[in-house]
């Protein structure tokens, strides 16, 4: 019997932790992407190879969008594809944290319908289907039911600080923490741990297609920072931000200008 497309993504997110924990703290070779586009290490190439032989061994007649793959159109006329980032957080793997993910999903006519988020130097993974809810390390997950801004803890970065996205002028006055991993970062807003994540540049589809499946699967919402739902495997693979929560997400959009 053929795997489902979950118990694929989860046993490649393992295999993908087991080659990256090999050169997690070892002083990997690293390179600057071009146009400032952050670093990349052995590591994440050695992961994306494997992922994409793996992966499209087993659906090879699924598109295919990684970060660390030159982008190919063809995907653009394929119903389903595979969306994976092989290691999300590469500067904070760089850096020696634990806060680095494998985040793989399964996007079919622009909706995510199977993902999985592994953190292997956390050993958590954050698992769901459409449809069918969302997990970490098999346990059923549910996001906070926080409305009030002022009990909030919101994950987000410095740049989200800036005034002129906010009504006000400036960010609202929550408590504030980071997360190096955007998948990671739903993950935890979807496990509770946190109240909401906020990014409000430019998003790469593969930091976000898992976790925004992951986070409405246990009952939250993710949409751009105009409240517009999200439509993954565009022509160029990038959201107009995100905003994502359980209870929080109508405050949220409400104060972004």
């Amino acid at each position: 019997m053929q795997a489902t497309d979950l118990d694929l993504l989860t046993d490649a997110a393992i295999k993908s932790g087991k080659i990256a924990s090999d050169y997690f703290g070892q002083s990997p070779q690293v390179w600057d992407k071009p146009d400032d586009a952050g670093p990349v290490t052995a590591a994440d190439l050695a992961v994306n190879e494997m992922l994409q032989d793996t992966l499209r061994t087993a659906r090879p007649d699924y598109g295919w969008l990684s970060e660390e793959t030159e982008d190919d159109a063809d995907r653009l006329n394929t119903d389903t594809i595979f969306v994976v980032d092989p290691i999300d957080g590469t500067r904070a793997f760089i850096n020696g944290s634990k806060d680095w993910a494998h985040a793989l999903a399964v996007v079919h006519k622009g909706q995510v319908t199977a993902a999985a988020v592994y953190l292997p130097m956390r050993d958590a993974m954050f698992t769901a289907s459409l449809g069918g809810g969302a997990f970490l390390n098999g346990d059923p997950i549910t996001p906070s039911s926080c409305t009030d801004l002022t009990q909030a803890t919101v994950l987000s970065h410095k740049a989200n600080n800036n005034g002129k996205y906010w009504k006000s002028g400036a960010f609202p006055d929550v408590k504030l923490a980071f997360r190096s991993s955007l998948a990671y970062r739903l993950c935890l807003v979807a496990q509770g741990q946190f109240d909401a994540m906020i990014t409000l540049r430019p998003t790469w589809e593969w930091d976000v297609a898992a976790g925004t499946l992951i986070l409405a699967e246990a009952g939250g919402n993710a949409t751009t920072q105009k409240g517009q739902a999200i439509a993954f495997n565009n022509p160029r693979p990038q959201l107009d931000g995100l905003v994502a929560a359980g209870g929080l997400q109508a405050s949220l959009l409400a104060l972004l200008a």
